[in-house]
C-alpha cells in the first residue's frame, strides 16, 4: 500500500471575493473558525465542515458560496458564520486523481471518517455520515495534515 501525505493550502478568509475564484473547481473543501477550536472527545480542532463538489458546474465556488449566503441549508455553518470569522481551504481532485482511483463522494467519505478516527466525531457541521470507505480494499492511504486546523 503506498502512503501519500496531504497536505493544505494556505487559508483564506471566508469572503465572496476569495471564493470567486474556485468557479469551475472539483474537490474538497474545508470550513474552518479563526478565533478558537471545537473541543471534540479526543482532541480540539477549529475545522468544522468537510464538503464536496463533484461537477464543474457545482463547482466548490458555487458549494462555498451557497454556504455563504445560507442557501445550502447548513444552519450551523450560517450560524457560526454569524458570530465568528471563517476560513476555507480546498483540495483540487484533479490533483488527487493520479494516486485516488475511486469517486470523490468515496474521497469525501475517506476524509470524514478519518477525522472522526483522529477526533471522536464527525466535524460539527457536517450533518451525514461518511460511507464506509476506510473498509474497501484501498491502493493507498492518506495520511492527512488534521494539525493545520489545530
Amino acid at each position: 500500500m503506498k502512503n501519500v501525505k496531504i497536505f493544505f493550502n494556505e487559508p483564506k478568509e471566508f469572503t465572496l471575493k476569495n471564493i470567486e475564484s474556485l468557479a469551475g473547481i472539483t474537490g474538497l473543501y474545508f470550513i474552518f473558525l479563526k478565533a478558537f477550536a471545537i473541543r471534540y472527545p479526543f482532541k480540539s480542532s477549529k475545522l468544522i465542515y468537510i464538503g464536496m463538489s463533484e461537477k464543474r458546474t457545482n463547482s466548490i465556488g458555487n458549494r462555498l458560496a451557497n454556504h455563504y449566503n445560507g442557501k445550502s441549508g447548513n444552519t450551523g455553518l450560517s450560524n457560526y458564520r454569524k458570530i465568528e470569522k471563517l476560513y476555507f481551504t480546498h483540495i483540487s481532485f484533479e490533483m488527487l486523481k493520479k494516486i485516488w482511483k475511486h469517486k470523490i463522494e468515496d474521497l469525501e467519505s475517506y476524509f470524514i471518517l478519518d477525522f472522526t478516527e483522529k477526533y471522536g466525531v464527525y466535524p460539527i457541521c457536517n450533518n451525514k455520515t461518511g460511507f464506509e470507505i476506510l473498509n474497501n480494499d484501498l491502493d493507498v492511504k492518506l495520511e492527512i495534515d488534521w494539525r493545520y486546523f489545530e
